[in-house]
This record gives structure tokens, sequence and C-alpha cells, in this order.
């Protein structure tokens, strides 16, 4: 069920098997992405481009080292990450070469009052934040994701130990994490992982 037949480098060659792939994968891949990006039409274009990656690196994919759907989230955190990079330079930038913008009193009151209100969710991804980078990679694909450990370690190009024990040691990092709230969906996921009831393989 996982695989189309002759997998991604058949479906790269071959326009129908290709839309067969597009169709098995394409809404997994959209909920991916609108997870890690605010911007409707940015996710439309992250989405379109994870799969012209598909068509470029199909030649990649050894079924010995995961299945089609690890391959697939790998090259959909490297589509991703590259976004994110781009937008950081742009950030970076605008801020370097514009001003800020003068607030209302109203328009502080209103901001105060939401950063209140998203102050759990603010730990929760501090949380995160804190965990070194490839710790924090295995928690997004097994809590978020809802990938398997042995999915996420494909997806991250690890072995399924090397996922195992970065799992372990989140799971230690996040239970002492003072204030991490266990309600609201980012809540859910951190319980999840930290209670260690998923993502088994």
């Amino acid at each position: 069920m996982d695989g189309i037949r002759g997998g991604p480098r058949a479906a790269a060659r071959d326009p129908q098997l290709f839309e067969e792939f597009y169709r098995r994968h394409v809404d997994a891949m959209t909920s991916f992405v609108a997870r890690r990006v605010a911007d409707p039409h940015t996710v439309a274009d992250l989405t379109a481009e994870i799969f012209l990656a598909v068509l470029d690196s199909a030649h990649t994919y050894r079924p010995s080292r995961g299945s089609e759907r690890a391959w697939l989230y790998g090259i959909a955190r490297n589509v991703v990450a590259r976004e994110r990079r781009r937008v950081a330079r742009e950030t970076d930038r605008d801020r370097r070469i514009s001003g800020r913008r003068l607030l209302e009193p109203d328009d502080i009151a209103r901001l105060e009052d939401k950063l209140d209100a998203q102050s759990p969710g603010r730990r929760a991804l501090a949380a995160l934040e804190r965990l070194p980078a490839g710790e924090r990679a295995v928690v997004e694909l097994v809590a978020v994701d809802q990938l398997s450990v042995s999915e996420a370690a494909a997806a991250l190009g690890i072995t399924q130990v090397t996922a195992r024990v970065r799992l372990h040691r989140a799971r230690k990092s996040l239970r002492g994490a003072a204030g991490a709230p266990t309600d609201g969906p980012l809540g859910t996921s951190l319980s999840y992982v930290t209670g260690g009831t998923g993502g088994e393989a």
C-alpha cells in the first residue's frame, strides 16, 4: 500500500504513474508544509516544489533504506528548510533597510492580549527549540507528523537505533521543561512524546 509499482524512479518516467504517486501523497505533503508555513500561497508553492524535487531525485530512492513515504518526507524537510533559509535572509535584509511602524495604544493593547493568550504555546515551542537539532527533527516527525520511528529514521537518513536514542533523550529533556503545557494541539503532541506512548515502528 505504501508504494506504487516501480517506485519513484518509475513514476518519474511515466506520467500516469506519477499522477498516481502524486494523488497518493499530496494530502500528506500539503499537511506537512501547512504545519510549518502559515501562508496558503507558500504552502501550495512548496508542495509543488516537493513533487518537482521528486522528479529530479527519483533516481536516489533505494527501497532498502526505507519506505517511499519516509523518502518523500526527507525531501519535504529539505524543501521546507530551504524556504526557511530564504525567508530568514529576506527578513534580515528587510530589517536592516526598514524602520519600525509606530503603533497606536489600542494596537499595543491588542497585541499584548494576544501575546498573553499565546504564552503556553510559546513555552511549548521554546521547549522544542532548546532541543538539539537532531533530537528536535525526530520529535517533529514522530509527534507532529505522526511517522513511526523507523520512518522518521529513514526520512532523516539515520539508523533506527540513532532515532530511538534521540527520541529518548528528547523525551527526558521535554519532561524536565518547566511549565511546558499539556493542553492544546502542541501540548498534546508534547504529552504524546514525553509520555512515551507513540511513534513506535
